[in-house]
């Protein structure tokens, strides 16, 4: 796949819609499963006992949901090189089976890597709503990008 988002393009305030998903209860059980096995993950009759009212998906899960949207839809035609991680992470509300979330991710910094003149670095944040546009996640972090133009040394 050709590469159509360099350092370069990825300016502060810019804004990308990446995609939506729907996680079915199979799927939130799955992950729980593997990786969250909380009650209210796993079992509808527990998780009507809890805050949450029914079963929900984990929050590791929507993070799971929205890194595949970022991949699907924008890091495969970039040219990342990874992240240094994230340093923000708020799960606003539960994702219940049969939501449908939409990603969006918006560039808030950038800046030249000094120590590597070929990348850049990018601070994000990824924001996730339900169908009734309510907001599910806040995500912060960084990532770095390969430049198209790399920076000269100086002389």
């Amino acid at each position: 796949m050709a590469i159509r988002w360099y350092w370069e393009d990825l300016q502060p305030g810019s804004v990308r819609e990446l995609g939506t998903i729907t996680p079915t209860r199979e799927e939130i059980v799955d992950f729980a499963t593997k990786f969250d096995p909380q009650p209210f993950h796993l079992d509808e009759e527990a998780a009507r006992h809890s805050v949450f009212g029914a079963l929900c998906a984990s929050g590791w899960h929507t993070c799971a949901m929205a890194m595949r949207l970022t991949v699907d839809n924008f890091l495969r035609e970039s040219s990342s090189m990874g992240s240094p991680g994230l340093e923000n992470v708020k799960w606003l509300k539960p994702v219940y089976p049969g939501d449908t979330l939409t990603l969006r991710h918006r560039t808030l910094e950038s800046r030249p890597l000094n120590s590597k003149p070929d990348l850049g670095l990018v601070r994000s944040v990824w924001e996730m709503f339900n169908q009734r546009g309510e907001q599910v996640l806040h995500m912060e972090g960084y990532g770095m990008f390969r430049r198209r133009t790399p920076a000269q040394p100086a002389a």
